[in-house]
C-alpha cells in the first residue's frame, strides 16, 4: 500500500523517506490548504530524496478558480519545478458551478508534458464527485485523485471512498484518501474502504499539529499498519 506524506521542508522529506513514506507531497502554506513551494526546496529535496517528490501547483488559497494570470503563473512554476526534479504535479481546477474546468485543466496537462498529475482536493468541492471522476478519468495523465470523499474528514466519508475505489477499478486513476486519518484510525478505515493509497499530514506530525515537525514514531506506526494490510492480502 502507498503512503504519501506532506513535506513543508527538505528536513520533513528526509524524515518521511527514512521512516516509511513511499512518496512526498511538497507544499508551502499548509494553513491555506497548501500552495506552490519554493523552487530551492524542490531542488534540494529531489537531489537528496530517494522517493518521488510530488509538488503542489496552486498560486493562492482563495479558491480553485483561476484567472488567466493565475494560470500563466502556474504554467511558469511547472516549467521550473519540472526541471528541478518534480516527480508529479498536484493540481486542480473548478468552474464557478463546481465542475472540473476542463479548458484550464487541458492547458495545465499540456504544460506538464510527460510528468504525471494528481488532481488534489479541489475534487472534494465539486458539485458531484462521480461526475468529476467521470471527467478526470478521460485524461490518462491524471494518475491519482486525492480526496476526503467530499467531507472535511475522510473518516466521515468511508462509504463514498469505497464507492470511488470501486468506480476507479480497472481505470488509470488511483483513489488516494486523505484528511483526518491517524495511526489509530487507519486500519479500520482501510478495511472498510479497500483504498490502496493514503495521504498523511498532521496525523504524522508531533502532537498532531499542522506545522509541527514530522513524528518518526507516528510514521512508523502508519507504515506498520499498511504493512500488516499488505501481508493479510498476500496470505
Amino acid at each position: 500500500m502507498l503512503l504519501e506524506v506532506i513535506a513543508l521542508t527538505p528536513e520533513d522529506a528526509r524524515v518521511a523517506a527514512k521512516h516509511g513514506a513511499d512518496r512526498i507531497e511538497f507544499v508551502s502554506a499548509i494553513e491555506e490548504g497548501g500552495l506552490t513551494p519554493a523552487l530551492t526546496f524542490i531542488e534540494e529535496t529531489a537531489a537528496e530524496c530517494a522517493i518521488p517528490v510530488h509538488v503542489m501547483i496552486r498560486p493562492h488559497g482563495r479558491s480553485f478558480l483561476y484567472s488567466e494570470a493565475d494560470l500563466e503563473r502556474m504554467i511558469r512554476d511547472m516549467s521550473a519545478l519540472g526541471k528541478a526534479g518534480a516527480g508529479a504535479f498536484v493540481l486542480g481546477t473548478l468552474t464557478p458551478v463546481g465542475t472540473v474546468d476542463e479548458e484550464k485543466l487541458k492547458r495545465l496537462l499540456d504544460a506538464a508534458g510527460d510528468i504525471p498529475v494528481t488532481f488534489h482536493r479541489a475534487f472534494d468541492e465539486a458539485r458531484n464527485l462521480e461526475e468529476a471522476f467521470g471527467t478526470l478519468v478521460r485524461y490518462p495523465q491524471i494518475r491519482t485523485i486525492l480526496t476526503s470523499g467530499g467531507k472535511p474528514s475522510v473518516l466521515d466519508a468511508a462509504e463514498e471512498i469505497a464507492r470511488l475505489v470501486r468506480l476507479s477499478s480497472g481505470t488509470t486513476i488511483e483513489i488516494m484518501a486523505g484528511s483526518g486519518l491517524t495511526p489509530a484510525s487507519l486500519a479500520g478505515f482501510v478495511d472498510a474502504t479497500g483504498v490502496r493509497a493514503v495521504h498523511f499530514g498532521s496525523g504524522v506530525r508531533q502532537d498532531g499539529a499542522q506545522t509541527a515537525p514530522l513524528d518518526s514514531v507516528r510514521l512508523a506506526a502508519v507504515r506498520a499498519v499498511l504493512g500488516g494490510r499488505e501481508r493479510g492480502r498476500d496470505a
